[in-house]
């Protein structure tokens, strides 16, 4: 019984967290821990005039960057203080840092993930991280500095699971993934013996784990790690990832000046040693170690 009212507990904790319906004057949603992450030094000195977008923001005296704002430990917004918490936005303030602006300043912009590209050319935005994985197809829109995580598709199970550790072991078991997605279609073209349950959102997913529902939801390792992190007691991510989702940052594609920029900051702090703090302070508060960063590619403008 009393895991039963701990499990029921944690699944109104986690939807409330997500969709902001706590009551008005409830704690406020667990996230980082301000000591534990990275303090990023200002370069108080540079300059980058090459850049019409790094020029926009000196004018204005701050950047403006787009985020996601519902994927706990990567990308979260405090419904109370509509703070900003989560490894990308950790990437978005590191950045920052190196190109000139105190951290604090940031103007953060929830962007769908359907209309980063539109953003990016309006210049909505100055930069984006979220989630955004880089391939060719998005290249003939918009530039990606990096890749400073390279994600991929994965499972989230009950902590007590001992049947599922990867791909391999979903036959007949119910997995659950957002309507439409890659990664729901993915496990339908390469796993059709698993059980398909599809929702809206990965919160429901998510529930619906807890809830004993379904046996397992499968999305990119970074999302399952951040709903880990939120309840590592009862949570955790299995097996290796099973394809490859480099994360980058979206900067207008003609803005190559700026694009390189940010591939000197990522580099910087991840040589270091605040890209691991800042990952250990999210992400790696699910259990798992930080992995490599991935090797940036500082492709040709073109």
């Amino acid at each position: 019984m009393k895991h039963v009212l701990r499990t029921l507990a944690l699944v109104l904790a986690l939807l409330a967290a997500v969709c902001g319906c706590g009551r008005s004057g409830s704690p406020p949603v667990k996230g980082p821990q301000p000591e534990d992450l990275p303090v990023y030094r200002v370069d108080t000195g540079f300059q980058l005039p090459a850049s019409p977008t790094w020029e926009r923001a000196r004018k204005r005296g701050h950047l403006v960057v787009g985020a996601k704002e519902d994927q706990p430990y990567m990308g979260s917004k405090d419904p109370a203080t509509g703070a900003y918490s989560g490894f990308d936005i950790e990437i978005a303030r590191m950045i920052s840092a190196s190109l000139g602006f105190d951290p604090k300043t940031i103007e953060f912009k929830t962007i769908s993930s359907a209309n980063r590209e539109t953003a990016l050319q309006n210049g909505q935005i100055d930069y984006y991280v979220g989630t955004y994985t880089i391939n060719d197809k998005r290249k003939k829109q918009v530039g990606f500095a990096g890749p400073y995580f390279m994600a991929g598709q994965s499972l989230l199970v009950r902590r007590g699971e001992k049947d599922i550790k990867g791909p391999e072991d979903l036959a007949g078991k119910r997995v659950c993934s957002a309507a439409g997605s890659t990664p729901y279609q993915r496990l339908q073209s390469e796993h059709p013996e698993a059980v398909l349950v599809a929702y809206d959102t990965y919160a429901v997913c998510v529930d619906n784990l807890l809830t004993y529902q379904v046996d397992a939801v499968s999305t990119d390792d970074s999302i399952l790690l951040g709903y880990a992190a939120k309840a590592p007691e009862e949570l955790k991510v299995v097996g290796s990832p099973f394809s490859k989702e480099p994360y980058g940052v979206g900067v207008p594609r003609s803005d190559t000046a700026l694009r390189l920029a940010i591939d000197d900051a990522l580099a910087a702090h991840e040589a270091n040693g605040d890209w691991s703090k800042a990952y250990g302070a999210t992400l790696g508060l699910s259990g798992r170690p930080a992995p490599r960063p991935p090797a940036i590619d500082r492709y040709p403008a073109g």
